[in-house]
């Protein structure tokens, strides 16, 4: 796919991993036999390797001997997930392409829909595409508001909801297209005013939707798709789900 990289946000240390004495970053931890980043980046291999960016982080010695391939960017301090794109902005400079960015911990991700993502993103002529998806009720995920004619309006952290917004059950997965000339005109707008008092990527699509760019949606993402592993409860759910994937492939 020419004219598209990815940046996977693989920086996080995954304290409630921390249980059982295992020491390792959190895209470090196996699932099933191999590390969970070893599933992101090989849904991504549709991508060459010099096109898949590592935010790279606590431990890091770690996933780079790992994953040796990759280029990297070093996030020195762990801001939160806009602050993990700021550190990558230098490798992006000049770059007029299209980049993918999602979590170094979210194993389940297919090729399938970040290629469906990509397709949205480029048939639309969008400057973002976030990836979302419909649960049942949306839980601690953002919420994704839309306006009255169905265009993308802002997400809204969980904890930030009022009820109404709450009810919404269309949430954000973390995982957006940008174009990188438009991305990387706003990073340095992000600020820390919420209540982790971290710099969100979360808020860059309603700065480039401020400055009358066209943000859009693909909601083809399935529920199991997105989870993330936070815990050994999740842990271990993904793994049963890898697993049940793998006997049925």
């Amino acid at each position: 796919m020419n004219n598209m990289k990815a940046l996977v946000l693989a920086a996080g240390k995954g304290t409630r991993l921390q249980t059982e004495g295992i020491d390792l970053p959190k895209v470090m931890r196996l699932a099933d036999g191999k590390p969970l980043l070893h599933y992101v980046v090989e849904s991504l291999s549709f991508l060459p390797p010099e096109d898949i960016i590592l935010v790279v982080g606590w431990k890091k010695e770690a996933v780079l001997s790992a994953f040796p391939q990759y280029p990297h960017a070093v996030q020195e301090q762990l801001n939160g997930t806009g602050g993990a794109v700021q550190y990558a902005a230098p490798l992006l400079e000049g770059y007029e392409g299209h980049l993918i960015v999602c979590c170094g911990d979210t194993p389940l991700m297919s090729r399938a829909t970040f290629q469906a993502l990509a397709k949205t993103h480029l048939e639309e002529g969008n400057s973002c595409t976030m990836l979302s998806a419909r649960l049942p009720e949306g839980g601690s995920y953002g919420r994704v508001l839309r306006e009255a004619d169905g265009s993308f309006q802002r997400i809204v952290e969980a904890r930030d909801c009022t009820p109404e917004q709450a009810a919404v059950t269309e949430v954000n997965t973390g995982t957006y297209i940008f174009h990188v000339p438009a991305l990387l005109s706003v990073l340095n707008e992000l600020n820390q005013d919420n209540a982790q008092g971290e710099l969100y990527l979360t808020d860059v699509p309603a700065l480039l939707k401020a400055r009358g760019l066209r943000v859009g949606l693909c909601d083809t993402c399935s529920p199991d798709e997105m989870l993330g592993v936070n815990t050994v409860e999740q842990l271990q759910q993904v793994e049963d789900l890898l697993r049940r994937e793998a006997s049925h492939g």
